[in-house]
């Protein structure tokens, strides 16, 4: 009923916000992405989007599975940014570069994480999501790695874990059934052109914006 409840809500506030954005003119301060903005987020170099379900790995640490899909309109793959545990940002905040961050999906209320367990088909590190109604632990942080002063709307960046020190990335490898043709999402050790993402479809909460009252999810 508590997910239920949160989606409703989430949902709700994504409307009010796409009314307001489609009547503001401030376009100046829609470069940025800000606390508390549900986004989806694409892989550039492969092409898909991050990705969760309700679909838990047959392997590993049996969590909730991370994928990349390459849908661009699969509700599944909004995820919410917030501030790292009992530090939350600012609603409408930037992000600034280097600021560490938690990445909440949308629909099961969990946060991106890591930790030492092998990927199914790379063996890489798992990357699941983790948690209940957006609380779960110290390894659901990671840090934004770009290039200025504030995280922008265009360009790409890379997320790397505080806790592991790996990036989140794809390589290509594709699952079967029973989610076939999803692209396993891992931690990788270095930066490259696997571990570059850039935010898509979204909505990108404004400081002075407060058209709902909800607690940080």
């Amino acid at each position: 009923m508590e997910s239920a409840f949160l989606v409703r809500g989430v949902l709700r506030t994504l409307l009010v916000l796409l009314l307001w954005s489609s009547c503001d003119g401030r376009d100046s301060e829609l470069n940025y992405v800000t606390c508390g903005s549900l986004v989806k987020l694409l892989n550039t170099r492969h092409n898909v989007r991050l990705h969760s379900h309700d679909v838990k790995y047959g392997s590993g640490s049996g969590q909730q599975s991370v994928t990349g899909v390459e849908s661009a309109d699969d509700a599944n793959s909004y995820w919410q940014i917030r501030g790292k545990p009992n530090h939350p940002c600012q609603r409408g905040s930037t992000i600034k570069c280097g600021q560490a961050i938690r990445i909440t999906h949308m629909k099961t209320g969990r946060n991106l994480h890591t930790h030492h367990f092998s990927s199914p088909l790379s063996h890489n590190q798992e990357v699941s999501a983790f948690g209940e109604n957006g609380e779960g632990d110290d390894l659901d942080v990671w840090t934004v790695q770009c290039d200025g002063e504030h995280w922008e709307r265009d360009e790409d960046v890379r997320f790397k874990h505080v806790g592991t020190d790996v990036f989140l990335s794809i390589t290509g490898e594709q699952y079967g059934q029973p989610i076939r043709g999803q692209r396993e999402v891992h931690g990788m050790g270095s930066p490259n052109q696997h571990n570059r993402w850039r935010t898509m479809e979204g909505v990108f909460i404004q400081p002075s914006l407060e058209p709902l009252r909800h607690d940080e999810l």
